[in-house]
């Protein structure tokens, strides 16, 4: 029984590197990409609204980095941590935004003429919208890891842990 729990757990413990690390590798590149134009193919550095995913970007490398702490070091959830996380569910919802943002301009490209349009339109939209879904996907996938990994935000564990600092 211990072994079979210590087994899931290592499963676990490589699932959440692989999200990790793959959040770490397709969250640049969303930025990267961010600053494209896909109607002009050019990329627009001084659009105010293309610092939003630069700027939620830095609370995303924050939780995991809670998250990875807390995994290594075999700590249970604090209440910074839950801050933290509530956050995130904001920067999903940014990020679910702009992957309906992009589908919606893919979707309505048909409405002007091939040759308005770029020759890289289809392939760089495609790719910019596939990367935005593996970033929700990752982040959900970082939600659960951290519940099974770490556990859930126990009020009552928390609030003890509250008046031994003070």
């Amino acid at each position: 029984m211990i072994q079979e729990e210590t087994s899931n757990f290592k499963k676990r413990s490589i699932v959440w590197t692989l999200c990790l690390w793959g959040s770490l590798c397709i969250l640049p590149l969303v930025i990267i990409l961010n600053f494209y134009g896909l109607y002009t193919d050019r990329f627009y550095f001084f659009k105010v609204d293309n610092y939003i995913i630069p700027l939620v970007a830095i609370i995303h490398l924050i939780y995991l980095y809670a998250v990875r702490f807390k995994i290594k070091e075999s700590e249970y959830p604090d209440m910074q941590m839950r801050n933290v996380e509530f956050g995130m569910y904001a920067v999903l919802a940014i990020y679910l935004f702009k992957c309906v943002e992009t589908y919606w301009i893919l979707s309505n490209s048909d409405q002007f003429s091939a040759q308005l349009i770029p020759e890289s339109f289809v392939p760089m939209g495609i790719s910019m919208l596939s990367l935005q879904i593996l970033l929700v996907l990752l982040t959900l996938m970082t939600f659960y890891l951290r519940r099974q990994l770490i556990g859930s935000y126990d009020i009552d564990y928390m609030n003890e842990n509250l008046d031994s600092l003070q």
